[in-house]
Formats: C-alpha cells, structure tokens, sequence
C-alpha cells in the first residue's frame, strides 16, 4: 500500500522527486507518513479537503480487504 500512496502522490505534485511515505505497521493499523515540498501541499489537501480525502477513502478500501485500518498523516 505503500507503492499505491506514493504512485497517487507523485502523480499530483509538481515536485515528485521531494515525496516520502514512511510506513509504521502495528498489529492491526498501519500509519502512514507523508512529506513533500511545502508548495505542494495545498495540491494535496485541494479545494476543501477533497482529494486528501478522496486518496484516504482509496487506502480505506485497499486495507479492508486485508482486514487492517490505514491512518494517513500530513507532514511538513
């Protein structure tokens, strides 16, 4: 899930070589961190939230299929 996280990502920025996604796996929740450029931040996030939101929806769906919770989290 971490390939899909980067792969949707990269595909928005403008700067994609600057994207990290660290992984922290616990037994049944994974956490997922991630860091880009700073002026691509409000790419991410979009208008109202929207596509951050619609990219934590995709992660929801991959890790219900292997009975896990997915947290998405922002960095700076």
């Amino acid at each position: 899930m971490k390939t899909l996280v980067e792969y949707l990502v990269k595909a928005l920025v403008d700067k994609p070589e600057e994207v990290e996604v660290r992984e922290i796996e616990g037994e049944k929740t994974t956490v997922y961190e991630l860091r880009m450029a700073k002026e691509d931040l409000g790419k991410i996030i979009g208008r109202e939230g929207r596509t951050i939101k619609a990219i934590r929806t995709l992660l929801t769906a991959a890790a219900a299929k292997e009975n896990k919770k997915v947290i998405l989290e922002l960095l700076e």
